[in-house]
């Protein structure tokens, strides 16, 4: 099967993009996926993402860790999908499209950033001094006084590998203050099981993290510098939750190419 592809990159975090609106690539295995993803073998990327048609919106992005398992949410990659859609000529600058975890607005903007609409967050829970929350994927939240110096793979593997989440797995955060009352941020991704340059899930979960325990004084938008790039992160807080949240970052065209699999 000979596949042709874009690779697109939100902030560090890079996807390999297929139109997939024919459903020929609808029959690719788990292996095949992972095969695609590895960086030594493959394409490389963090994950995979298949663009199809949908009866419910403009089109559907269906998003496979470098794993090659079919997963939740990632926001930086439907970040990436708008742009890709963009590019196909589905869409011009708004949107709405489907995702695992339901519908998306989302807008193209100058100087190629998208914003995309979140889900809304409610419920927030608190172990081990950290914060337990699912932004479209279920992410843990811990405070440092700085992450540059942190062994992310290291201690963000301790931390999903242990018993509280070994089964289905999380996503792990590391934040801490900027002099400039922002966010730095690293984080370890489930399925990518590694340290991945940015994640937008991650930023989400984060940016709320850091308002729910008051860090930026009530800074809203929350600004969070990944090892990939800046990510930006707006909500409005309701005795419910957390709601109209939005994503804001780059989603750039990288390359595209032809692989045999």
């Amino acid at each position: 099967m000979q596949i042709a592809f874009l690779k697109y990159q939100g902030a560090g975090n890079d996807f390999i993009m297929i139109d997939n609106r024919t459903g020929n690539f609808s029959t690719m295995t788990t292996d095949q996926i992972a095969f695609l993803c590895n960086r030594n073998k493959g394409v490389g990327a963090d994950g995979l993402i298949l663009i199809e048609g949908s009866e419910k919106a403009d089109f559907k992005m269906v998003y496979y860790n470098a794993d090659g398992r079919e997963s939740t949410l990632c926001g930086n990659g439907g970040r990436c999908s708008v742009a890709f859609a963009a590019n196909l000529g589905i869409i011009e600058t708004k949107t709405c499209f489907e995702a695992i975890d339901g519908l998306h607005h989302a807008e193209v903007l100058p100087d190629k950033l998208v914003r995309l609409e979140m889900a809304s967050v409610s419920e927030l829970k608190t172990q081990d001094k950290a914060l337990v929350l699912d932004t479209g994927s279920p992410h843990y939240v811990t405070l440092r006084d700085s992450v540059q110096d942190l062994n992310t793979a290291e201690e963000g593997a301790a931390i999903r590998y242990s018993s509280a989440f070994q089964f289905e797995g999380i996503n792990v955060n590391f934040i801490a203050r900027t002099e400039t009352n922002a966010l730095e941020i690293r984080t370890y991704e489930r399925g990518v099981e590694n340290e991945t340059l940015a994640c937008g899930t991650g930023a989400v979960a984060s940016a709320l993290a850091a308002d729910y325990w008051n860090l930026l004084g009530g800074e809203n938008p929350i600004k969070l510098y990944a090892l990939g790039g800046i990510l930006q992160v707006a909500f409005e807080k309701t005795p419910q939750g957390y709601e109209n949240i939005t994503l804001l970052g780059p989603a750039e065209f990288v390359f595209s190419g032809t692989i045999d699999i």
